[in-house]
């Protein structure tokens, strides 16, 4: 398959994925059909939107490319239609996160580096790819994003990212440089979720005095 074909599918397939997670948080919260389609873009489409922002890539695909206004639509319209199937999956808001994740934190980082940004910058880049929807999504409905909890989350992001651009620096084989980091994404979210794995977590020191 051809490279760059290969990474518009992982990049829409991630699109699908955040815009079934946003659509199903909206749909918890009783949004009418406005709302459950604007949540599913800009989970969708956020992160994609603040990373092409970044590396100057003006209008950004989120709002230039109709593909992706398309996919998130038709995500969350399927969402709507098949809400009690999907809502009788295990965590189903996170089990896409989990999806998604990993899909747009290795796209992030390649679109990055494609734009001649050094490795650091296209590790940080891929995780806001993977995290910015999410977080958006969790602020427009009053929520604690999930990735300022103890969750593994953003982390998981990271460390997907960082696999890939390893895997571009060392010329690693496009399909190991792209699996491989998604595979570890989902896998360190899902067992993290099966296992309630968590960072550290602080307890208030307040009247400790």
């Amino acid at each position: 398959m051809n490279e760059q074909l290969l990474f518009n599918l992982l990049d829409l397939a991630g699109t699908f994925a955040f815009a079934i997670s946003g659509a199903t948080a909206a749909r918890r919260r009783d949004l009418d059909l406005f709302g459950i389609l604007a949540i599913a873009y800009i989970t969708a489409c956020g992160g994609g939107i603040a990373r092409d922002v970044c590396i100057g890539a003006i209008p950004p695909a989120g709002l230039a490319d109709w593909r992706y206004l398309f996919t998130a639509v038709v995500a969350a319209l399927a969402t709507v239609v098949a809400y009690r199937q999907v809502e009788r999956l295990t965590y189903p808001v996170r089990l896409f996160d989990a999806m998604g994740l990993g899909l747009f934190a290795v796209y992030g980082a390649h679109k990055a580096l494609l734009s001649g940004a050094n490795a650091e910058v296209a590790i940080l880049l891929g995780m806001v790819t993977a995290i910015g929807g999410g977080l958006a999504r969790d602020v427009l409905l009053a929520r604690v994003p999930i990735v300022l909890q103890r969750e593994i989350y953003a982390s998981a992001a990271c460390a997907a990212a960082a696999l890939a651009v390893l895997g571009e620096r060392l010329g690693w084989s496009v399909l190991w440089a792209t699996w491989l980091p998604i595979l570890l994404c989902f896998a360190l979210r899902f067992v993290s979720l099966r296992y309630r794995w968590n960072l550290p977590r602080f307890g208030s020191e307040r009247g400790a005095d």
